[in-house]
């Protein structure tokens, strides 16, 4: 949450000329906002649109050059873990001071709502052997700009597939 996952990836589909789908946006669009889903329905009917919003786009992007941004919690989900398993995964690690000011900036995350940064520390300790785990690949965002952590990026999902093409060898 708050690492640069929409700005980076479509920083990243631009570069390669891929489409990028953003599933926080698919879901915002086709349900309205995230923080009115949690207050109106709860967390638990979020995370059901969730996963068959991002069902959705792996269904979609096959075949297809796509850079799919999920949510920070979409990756909880068992189905989605074993769904974005065919995928290359890329996790975007940063750490809290890094995103403090960016959630500060932002009052639209309903997980963050009292104590951001406390709420965040504990959502990240429980995310993050998640992350590590499903990640093919992963990028140290805490420096550079957009188009720098794109480029940088870039240049590893070439060297994840040359080395991929390798051992299919």
């Amino acid at each position: 949450m708050a690492v640069g996952k929409s700005a980076i990836g479509q920083q990243l589909a631009q570069q390669v000329g891929a489409r990028f789908i953003d599933t926080d946006a698919v879901i915002v669009a086709g349900h309205g906002s995230i923080a009115d889903i949690f207050a109106g329905r709860g967390e638990h009917a979020f995370r059901e649109i969730e996963a068959r919003t991002v069902a959705d786009a792996v269904e979609e992007a096959e075949g297809t050059p796509t850079i799919i941004s999920l949510g920070g919690g979409a990756v909880l989900d068992s189905g989605t873990q074993q769904l974005i398993s065919r995928c290359t995964v890329v996790y975007l690690e940063c750490d809290a001071d890094t995103v403090a000011d960016r959630i500060a900036r932002n009052s639209g995350r309903p997980l963050l709502a009292g104590d951001a940064m406390g709420r965040w520390t504990a959502m990240f300790a429980t995310r993050r052997p998640v992350y590590e785990r499903l990640a093919d690949i992963t990028l140290d965002v805490r420096h550079g700009s957009i188009p720098e952590l794109g480029g940088r990026l870039e240049a590893a999902l070439r060297n994840h597939a040359a080395a991929k093409q390798e051992v299919e060898k």
